[in-house]
């Protein structure tokens, strides 16, 4: 490894390890995908490019609310009852995944906001 390859090298590994990024990025994924930590360092330095790094925490965190949303849609079986079935509006919907996203980024457990979209579900279910 040339002597430029490895400054690159140990500058990507500094923004990595940096407490934010490890926080928010590495140690969630790595857990979500059952990898090791290191492990997932290292293929993170292998594949991304330092702008990218530089980057992606920013992108990762606005895209934040709509991941939770997406799992939210399906965990709560969206994509049947509004898709499939169509007796749940796009909106109510949008307003349900809004609200359960909301109190999930505002530190409510995943698991607890969800049984609130259930109940909410249910009363539209139910009107």
């Amino acid at each position: 490894m040339d002597e430029d390859q490895a400054l690159l090298e140990l500058m990507k590994t500094r923004i990595i390890r940096s407490y934010r990024w490890r926080e928010d990025i590495l140690k969630p994924l790595s857990e979500e995908l059952e990898i090791d930590l290191d492990l997932f360092e290292n293929i993170l330095i292998k594949k991304l490019d330092m702008s990218s790094l530089e980057a992606l925490h920013p992108r990762f965190e606005s895209a934040r609310p709509r991941c939770i949303q997406e799992r939210i849609h399906a965990d709560l079986r969206l994509c049947w009852l509004e898709d499939v079935m169509e007796i749940v509006s796009p909106e109510q919907s949008v307003a349900i995944k809004t609200k359960i996203s909301n109190e999930v980024i505002n530190g409510k457990d995943y698991d607890e906001a969800l049984e609130d979209g259930k109940q909410e579900l249910l009363k539209i279910l139910s009107e």
